[in-house]
């Protein structure tokens, strides 16, 4: 019983902490509320959940990891790609080595391939963090999609190399051919797994969608269960099942654009998905939140395995890591950036250099969370000889430490970074949008003039009028956008009206529909139907 209360507990945090974000006078994310409502039960209650670090994984990563795969723009992700595996692959080893040294160097008393560990597990970045920021404040798209896609492949390399890390520090030794062969197949074996359980279980799906109707029901239950299938297989075989979950998404998106899904069963399952990401997302940090006490208290006692006795030490530690994270992390990007403009110029292009502020925020994003969490929960208790595992509460309190200050320190700068950004609109991607618009405009009118001709009613003079007034409505569509200049502009400005009305006339409607639902002249079937359709179009106007 105590369980369910805890989970209750743990679900209303995350209800209250986004009324909280939206209230507080301050700019201050979902994710940092979440944690500090995750401290306060925890103190309220005096029972700290016992947080399972493999079972945490397989709750949480898979589901979201997944959808993070789904959804991102695969055009974007692709084209981005070097850079991505740049700060994914590269940034990891260089925050492994560089931050590892620096920590031995600062705390002598912690070994180094111990350090290596806890460099390892705050090397990856959080996406969910950077995103909740990233509501408040207008980021660029693209470096979104930078970030979005660094973090959905940057968890898996800086947990392989945690796992050589804590290796070395159990058995004291360490092959390089041998860690570089098991990465090779942690990553490659994993994206397969994740891409053949997506493709298998789609095209099964798909065979008995046909052979019956479709039912919205067990198409997203399905949809459910693909990322801990791949999880689970990838690692059965000692594989990565955090890139199988994200190579499971991608693929996802790719069988979904190969055949077609009913429309109420897409509405019905990204329905389903936005409540689950939701809940999981502040879950996690809820949990992160309560873990802290815990892992205070024994501040006093950890701080004197670093060879003090006052425990402003740590802070001290824990500022010194961030920094070092996000020095590394800034010239890193700073050095990227130069060399592909030097390839750029090298090919005869002319590459404009991005604004100072868009690096800087760029290492100001690399916000740690739920995984470094996880990570360092995972390293174990005692080695192989049976003594206790070298300054294992000290890398706990210090990762814990950094996740704190550096979703502080992106929930600041970013936003100030982001103030009064000039960016250059992004008319490549308006255009596309505008052409297919336009395409898709005309191949609705030759369907309809197609149907006037060929339907059996068609000398019907209803029907004709109806089939009319949809071609009336897609010329006028193909009209405005057609025009150009000036002429575009007060078109666009009049659509913006259009909007504008249409949104005041759907708030009229729905206020018609509750009062017709107080004197109890609409209910039953009559009134999920009407309220269906004034959610439908208010949603369609609002994207």
């Amino acid at each position: 019983m105590q369980t369910v209360e805890i989970v209750l507990a743990l679900l209303a945090a995350v209800v209250l902490s986004g009324a909280a974000a939206r209230f507080l006078p301050l700019a201050v994310p979902a994710p940092l509320v979440q944690i500090g409502l995750g401290a306060l039960i925890a103190m309220v209650t005096k029972t700290p959940v016992s947080l399972d670090p493999h079972l945490f994984f397989l709750l949480f990563l898979p589901p979201l990891l997944f959808l993070d795969g789904w959804r991102i723009p695969k055009d974007e992700f692709f084209k981005d790609l070097p850079i991505i595996l740049e700060l994914a692959l590269g940034l990891v080893v260089l925050t492994v080595l560089g931050v590892g040294l620096f920590i031995h160097w600062m705390i002598p008393s912690m070994p180094l391939a111990v350090a290596f560990a806890l460099a390892a597990v705050i090397s990856p970045t959080d996406p969910i963090a950077v995103s909740a920021i990233a509501q408040r404040v207008a980021i660029p798209k693209r470096l979104m999609h930078i970030l979005e896609g660094e973090s959905l492949l940057n968890d898996a390399s800086g947990l392989v190399c945690l796992r050589f890390a804590i290796a070395a520090a159990l058995t004291g030794s360490f092959v390089l051919h041998e860690a570089v062969l098991n990465f090779a197949w942690v990553a490659l074996a994993g994206i397969v797994i994740g891409v053949l359980t997506t493709l298998v279980v789609t095209t099964l799906n798909a065979w008995l969608s046909r052979a019956g109707a479709e039912d919205a029901g067990p198409q997203t239950l399905v949809s459910l269960l693909i990322p801990f299938a791949a999880y689970l297989l990838a690692e059965k075989v000692h594989a990565s099942g955090i890139l199988a979950a994200v190579a499971a998404g991608v693929a996802m998106s790719f069988s979904e654009a190969a055949r077609q899904t009913v429309a109420a069963t897409r509405v019905r399952r990204n329905m389903v998905w936005d409540t689950l990401q939701f809940t999981a997302n502040g879950v996690i940090f809820v949990l992160l939140g309560e873990q802290l006490p815990s892992i205070l208290a024994g501040a006093v006692e950890t701080v004197r395995s670093t060879g003090h006795h006052e425990p402003w030490w740590l802070a001290i530690y824990v500022v010194a890591i961030t920094l070092s994270l996000g020095v590394l992390r800034f010239a890193w990007v700073w050095g990227s950036l130069k060399l592909t403009l030097l390839r750029a110029r090298r090919r005869g292009d002319h590459p404009v250099s991005p604004d100072w502020k868009i690096i800087t925020a760029t290492a100001c994003a690399g916000a740690r969370g739920a995984i470094t969490l996880a990570g360092v929960l995972t390293l174990p208790l005692v080695t192989a000889t049976g003594e206790e595992f070298p300054a294992r509460d000290l890398a706990i309190f210090l990762a814990a430490g950094v996740i704190v200050l550096s979703l502080l320190i992106s929930s600041v700068a970013l936003p100030l970074l982001m103030k009064n950004l000039q960016l250059p609109p992004d008319t490549a991607a308006l255009e596309q949008a505008e052409q297919a618009r336009a395409k898709l405009a005309i191949a609705a009118v030759h369907a309809v003039e197609h149907m006037q001709s060929s339907s059996p009613h068609a000398d019907d003079a209803d029907f004709q009028t109806a089939s009319a007034r949809v071609v009336d409505i897609y010329r006028d569509r193909l009209d405005g956008l057609a025009q150009t200049g000036e002429v575009a502009q007060a078109a666009r400005r009049a659509r913006g009206f259009e909007k504008e009305v249409r949104l005041v006339a759907l708030q009229a409607e729905r206020q018609a529909l509750h009062k017709l639902l107080r004197q109890k002249a609409v209910h039953g079937a009559a009134q999920a139907k009407l309220t269906r359709e004034l959610d439908l179009a208010e949603a369609r106007l609002r994207v």
